[in-house]
């Protein structure tokens, strides 16, 4: 699985990715995360099956999908705490989710 992470110049989405990455191998999952910016995204999003998008970009979300459906890649917008997320486990929980819902819609969490 090939995550991408995007923000507005690509420094944020630089350690959510590296932190999502590492989360990810320590659980023994198969999945790479790299940043981009939203100028990259139509070159990136040939290279991702899951989009993380920084919460300051939440105006340009309804693009991103429009994009991102050409490929098939799943968007996802961050929550405003994710830059907290140290370890990056909250945020692979938020990919994992995203998945889930995207299987099985009827599963969407009210919140």
């Amino acid at each position: 699985m090939r995550i991408l992470v995007v923000c507005g110049a690509g420094a944020s989405s630089t350690f959510v990715a590296q932190r999502v990455r590492h989360a990810a191998h320590a659980a023994g999952r198969d999945m790479s995360a790299v940043a981009g910016t939203e100028q990259s995204l139509p070159i990136d999003l040939d290279a991702a099956d899951v989009v993380l998008v920084g919460p300051h970009l939440h105006h340009a979300l309804d693009r991103i999908r429009r994009e991102a459906s050409h490929r098939d890649a799943l968007v996802v917008l961050m929550p405003t705490d994710v830059f907290t997320d140290m370890d990056g486990t909250r945020t692979l929980a938020l990919v994992d989710q995203a998945l889930r819902e995207r299987e099985n819609p009827t599963e969407r969490n009210p919140a």
